[in-house]
């Protein structure tokens, strides 16, 4: 919806821009004293005086910072940047407003109202299912605001679930998000104004389960603009598709929808204009993830390539006017490459194009030739009923795709997005439909928020003096009565099976609505005409061809021509349309656009009015869509003309701010201490939320508020209480979040106050108990060690008693070995007499050799030459002696051999007998200080030490 335009800006805009430069100094004189803070103001009710050149003010400050939304009251005004802004739309950005606790509370931006919508179904209040209507003149973004929407309801309301895969739900979102696309492509196109403006108006309904979870979707379009096919206005382009199809296809697809590098089509105009919407695999893709397979592409592409070389057709006439026109000869190879793309027979297209069909009674047949304009106006209907018809069918497939079950979703939340308001140098039966659309959601507008508030202060019993709004319930009646508006009429003169007369349609108007102020027309004109005074500004119709287009008259042949194509696609298009056509001709009823356009409109108001409505107001700053440049005299006209002034006029000059009793104690009832505050605020023992119930609480809490008001303001001028509501300005609330603010840090602080002191008591307590635990536990520890110590004293005393008596038992089996062998020996050998009388030992007379260990020296060596001894010695000081007695003695005269073996055999004790060795073992005591005695004169013998020098 779209307000403020170029026709209106041309008769005008001198006016404004005078108005506005003789009342600027003196409205703004206070109010620009804190210019630099303007851009601050979030909400355009803080404005003070509210008056158009304020908030133009405001919204121009706000824009030159950057910042491009701002609240007015109950709408969001949204400032077209023309240029892509950086972080503005990311999905951290999503998920911030997403999960604030409180989002009116964050910056303006459309995800607020997108999660105020959602955060409404998830709390169930009434009415549960939500619209969001988005509105604003051609260029101003509308378009991607709805793109923006549905991104982020896809992005929060299709997490995963716990009843889903997690491919299902992102098979939802994606679908979802690739049907936007698609319809641009089909449905969008460049224009004076925008780019990418919505030739067709469309209601998208998000679908979602019990959960809030985005299950599926469903789209509703309406008037969708098919002259545009066959006709484009001056410096205008096509649709996208066919400017994607002949930029993006690929060599193959070239050659099979005949369209060349080098072909030229006479509806594709601007060409080489390049735009960022001119993407084909984007469209694909798309195409793709909807299950629009290769071959119904194809389908489709080839009927759209038809459709162009349909439009490279041309006519001439003949001499005899009784033959039907000629084919010009170059239009004659459109003529085969339309009809093999549509498959259709092309001599029955030949003909068709020229000739008209004519039944005469129930049998026959007779043909009469077109004229030239005939021709082409055939030609133009062709054209444009197919791309009608496929416009239609993608919009089924594409509900039979995303839309869900009815059993799986219970709520609904609903993106409008139509075209803006438009007014021409000529306009025509299309622009009266568009600009009807407008009317019929300015009057909801105005119904929903600008009536209906100031009679709920009707009746809530206030004192108020109603502030003056444009209401257009006068041009809606001129356009939809019954039985004399413009349309009833305008569907009566079509019905007639007579020629239509502009200028006597244009006489019954003036004679039938004449009384009606919206209605006027222009007496120095001279073609049939009629204006309407729009809510936007007035607007001149045309009356030729109005009716003819009413009536949008399809030449039976030619349906058949269509339905006879071996195309499945395009067979299948038009397979019901003969049975519809001919219980249209039995009824004798004529369905006009008129009539479809109303009925379905009508059926679009009833589901708003049925839902919770959100309203954004898209704005465009300047005509020319150059980046960052806001003009004044533009932005103006479409405040004025979509009601944004009265409405910010209304919620400040009124009570913006309606809070019911219950809900104002429960945030404000800490200011009063009354137990009656108390149990309003906690909704107990109050079963009533009227004025006798809760009246006395609340006046309390406003006295109490009111008592540090200095300013000069009276109480009636603040806040009135009404029958079930506490009616508020905005300097009252701020007074009561101040005092609310004060009151939570008195209490803060003395909650903090026994906080501290009761941390201090625990602190001093629970040190108390740790010391009494480290002491426990120091003297455990301490009586463990000395525990450990003692046993391990015992054990260390215990290993040298053991150690000490085996070393004195080993040394006193050494002493007795001698005797102890001498009793062992049975009977010593018997000896020589010669030696016995010698006193020695014949030591050769016995058998083998007699190892001597540790025999006197003497009595060892008395025996030499004649016996071999074996000394052996352990240690090195006991060796080193015994070799120097016998190196001394008998090494001189080198007859003895000496062998030292003293690795190999102990040192004997010399108390011992020769018979075998004795060991002595001179291992360290395994006792730190077992072999030496403590210095007794030193003090400082402590722990283990002492402990073991107490027990040796």
């Amino acid at each position: 919806m779209g307000f403020g335009v170029k026709g209106v800006l041309k008769k005008s805009g001198h006016a404004h821009r005078k108005s506005l430069n003789d009342s600027l100094d003196g409205e703004l004189k206070g109010f620009l004293i804190d210019e630099g803070q303007l851009h601050t103001y979030d909400d355009l009710t803080k404005v003070n005086p509210v008056t158009p050149t304020t908030v133009l003010k405001c919204l121009q400050a706000r824009y030159r910072a950057q910042v491009f939304y701002t609240h007015a009251g109950c709408t969001l005004v949204a400032l077209n940047p023309f240029q892509p802004i950086p972080g503005l739309y990311t999905l951290e950005v999503m998920k911030q407003y997403h999960c604030a606790p409180q989002p009116q509370e964050s910056k303006p931006h459309i995800f607020i109202v997108a999660e105020e919508a959602y955060r409404n179904v998830q709390g169930q209040v009434d009415p549960v299912n939500q619209s969001l209507v988005v509105s604003g003149e051609s260029g101003a973004g509308k378009t991607w605001t709805s793109r923006c929407l549905m991104k982020y309801y896809a992005t929060v309301a299709a997490s995963s679930s716990q009843m889903k895969s997690q491919d299902t739900v992102e098979m939802i979102e994606r679908r979802v998000l690739d049907s936007n696309p698609i319809m641009e492509a089909f449905g969008n196109a460049c224009t004076l104004r925008n780019s990418n403006s919505s030739r067709f108006g469309k209601y998208i309904q998000l679908q979602l389960d019990r959960s809030q979870l985005l299950v599926g979707a469903s789209v509703q379009t309406y008037l969708l603009e098919k002259t545009r096919v066959a006709a484009q206005p001056a410096n205008e382009r096509n649709f996208h598709i066919f400017y994607q199809m002949t930029k993006g296809a690929s060599v193959d697809q070239r050659k099979d929808w005949k369209i060349p590098y080098d072909q030229s089509f006479a509806w594709l105009p601007n060409a080489e204009k390049a735009l960022e919407e001119d993407c084909f695999n984007e469209t694909v893709e798309a195409m793709l993830h909807l299950g629009i397979d290769t071959e119904k592409q194809g389908h489709i592409f080839r009927i759209l390539a038809g459709l162009l070389h349909l439009g490279n057709i041309t006519f001439c006439t003949v001499a005899d006017e009784s033959q039907p026109c000629d084919i010009k000869e170059h239009s004659k190879d459109c003529v085969q490459d339309c009809a093999g793309l549509l498959d259709i027979p092309v001599e029955e297209l030949q003909t068709y194009l020229r000739v008209q069909t004519l039944r005469a009674g129930n049998q026959s047949v007779l043909f009469r030739p077109c004229s030239l304009a005939d021709c082409w106006v055939r030609r133009d209907c062709l054209a444009k009923v197919i791309y009608a018809q496929l416009f239609e069918w993608l919009v089924m497939f594409i509900n039979d795709s995303v839309c869900a079950k009815k059993s799986t979703w219970c709520n609904f939340i609903g993106l409008l997005d139509v075209y803006g308001f438009e007014c021409f140098q000529v306009n025509s039966l299309e622009q009266l439909c568009i600009n009807y659309a407008n009317e019929k959601l300015q009057q909801h507008f105005v119904a929903h928020y600008l009536k209906a508030q100031q009679e709920e202060y009707v009746s809530e019993g206030l004192e108020w003096s109603f502030v003056k709004y444009q209401d257009n319930q006068g041009c809606l009646d001129l356009l939809e009565g019954i039985p004399t508006g413009v349309f009833s009429l305008l569907n009566e003169e079509c019905r007639l099976n007579r020629a239509s007369d502009a200028k006597q349609f244009q006489g019954r108007l003036e004679k039938e609505l004449s009384g009606n102020s919206s209605m006027s027309r222009d007496k120095f004109s001279k073609l049939p005409h009629f204006t309407v005074a729009h809510y936007a500004g007035k607007v001149s119709y045309q009356i030729e061809g109005m009716m003819e287009k009413n009536k949008d008259p399809v030449p039976p042949e030619l349906i058949h021509l269509v339905q006879k194509s071996q195309n499945p696609l395009l067979h299948q298009l038009f397979a019901d349309r003969q049975a519809e056509d001919q219980g249209a001709r039995g009824l004798r009823q004529v369905v006009t656009v008129v009539s479809r356009f109303k009925n379905s409109l009508e059926s679009l108001m009833k589901i708003l009015h049925s839902t919770t409505p959100h309203y954004t107001r898209c704005i465009k700053p300047n005509p020319e869509c150059r980046p960052l440049t806001f003009r004044k005299e533009e932005v103006i006209l479409q405040l004025e003309a979509c009601g944004i002034v009265e409405t910010i006029h209304i919620s400040a000059a009124g009570f913006p701010i309606r809070i019911p009793y219950r809900s104002f104690l429960q945030r404000y009832g800490l200011l009063s201490s009354l137990t009656a505050v108390a149990q309003g605020a906690d909704g107990n023992g109050l079963e009533a939320d009227g004025m006798d119930a809760l009246g006395p609480a609340v006046e309390e809490v406003l006295s109490a508020a009111l008592r540090r008001h200095t300013r000069n303001e009276t109480r009636s001028a603040l806040v009135h209480c009404g029958r079930t509501k506490v009616f508020l300005t905005n300097s009252m609330l701020e007074l009561l979040e101040e005092s609310r603010i004060r009151a939570r840090s008195q209490r803060a602080f003395a909650i903090q106050c026994c906080w501290h002191r009761y941390q201090r008591r625990r602190r001093h307590a629970r040190r108390r108990a740790a010391i009494l635990i480290q002491a426990g536990v120091r003297s455990w520890l301490v009586r463990r060690e000395v525990q450990r110590w003692n046993q391990a004293a015992a054990v260390l005393q215990r290993s040298w008693r053991k150690w000490r008596a085996l070393m004195d038992t080993l040394a006193e089996a050494e002493l007795d070995d001698a005797e102890d062998l001498r009793e062992e020996e049975a009977a010593p050998p018997e000896l020589d007499p010669v030696l016995r009388a010698r006193g020695s030992v014949q030591l050769s007379s016995l058998p083998e050799p007699v190892m001597v260990r540790g025999w006197p020296m003497g009595l060892a060596l008395a025996s030499a030459p004649t016996i071999t001894v074996s000394m052996t010695a352990t240690g090195f000081h006991k060796m080193m002696s015994a070799m120097a007695c016998l190196s001394a003695h008998c090494f001189r005269s080198g007859e003895y051999k000496v062998e030292t073996n003293q690795f190999k055999q102990g040192v004997a004790s010399i108390r011992a007998q020769p018979r075998g060795s004795i060991k002595l073992h001179y291992q360290r005591s395994p006792l730190l200080y077992a072999d030496r005695r403590p210095d007794h004169k030193r003090d400082g013998v402590t722990g283990l030490n002492q402990i073991l020098l107490e027990g040796i």
